[in-house]
């Protein structure tokens, strides 16, 4: 790791040393809890909740492709949008939306070159091809091997959330908190539905 490496990630950790900065993970957490609570009165179901594992390599592969950490927030502004344009109209997909997108972003950021460093967004579309495997998988599996496989995935973001907040890398480190957060708690609640189911 060089010196340039190094300094987003302390600038990462003294930001969110200071109480205020700790926004991302208390708002992230109420986000996932409601979406929690969303999955046991029965509002959403697996399928849904694996939407959120979608948008959140959606964000990741968006602001790589891009080039800039602080298009996370806008790249998950229009992930909230289009899971919520699914929820009002029962023809739409925000799963197909959101892939369209993002081969739309992932061809502008080769086009532009973005295809070094290796863990921009080589590793971000290598990330968003394991999510779309997932997605895969819980459309074919049942209950609880589907919950399982999505709660497991949310956790598995939720430590790639960490990893990106101590590296200071490819998004900022407000949507890296606020994401880590969210994923931890839907993550837990997910696999908690499955067992229960």
């Amino acid at each position: 790791m060089t010196a340039a490496d190094r300094t987003p990630a302390r600038t990462a950790g003294r930001a969110l040393a200071r109480p205020a900065a700790w926004w991302p993970v208390v708002t992230g957490a109420l986000f996932g809890g409601a979406l929690a609570v969303a999955a046991w009165v029965g509002f959403s179901d697996t399928a849904q909740s694996s939407l959120v594992l979608t948008a959140a390599a959606f964000v990741y592969l968006g602001a790589a492709a891009l080039g800039r950490r602080d298009a996370a927030w806008p790249l998950f502004g229009l992930t909230f949008v289009l899971i919520g344009v699914g929820f009002a109209l029962p023809g739409f997909d925000p799963f197909w939306a959101m892939l369209g997108v993002v081969v739309v972003l992932a061809v502008y950021g080769l086009a532009r070159g973005a295809a070094r460093p290796a863990w921009g967004l080589p590793l971000q579309a290598a990330a968003m091809a394991v999510v779309v495997g997932v997605a895969v998988a819980v459309a074919l599996l049942g209950q609880p091997w589907a919950g399982l496989l999505v709660g497991a995935g949310l956790l598995a973001h939720a430590a790639w959330d960490v990893h990106h907040l101590r590296t200071g890398r490819v998004v900022s480190a407000s949507l890296a908190a606020f994401c880590c957060a969210l994923d931890a708690v839907l993550g837990a609640a997910v696999v908690v539905l499955a067992l229960a189911a």
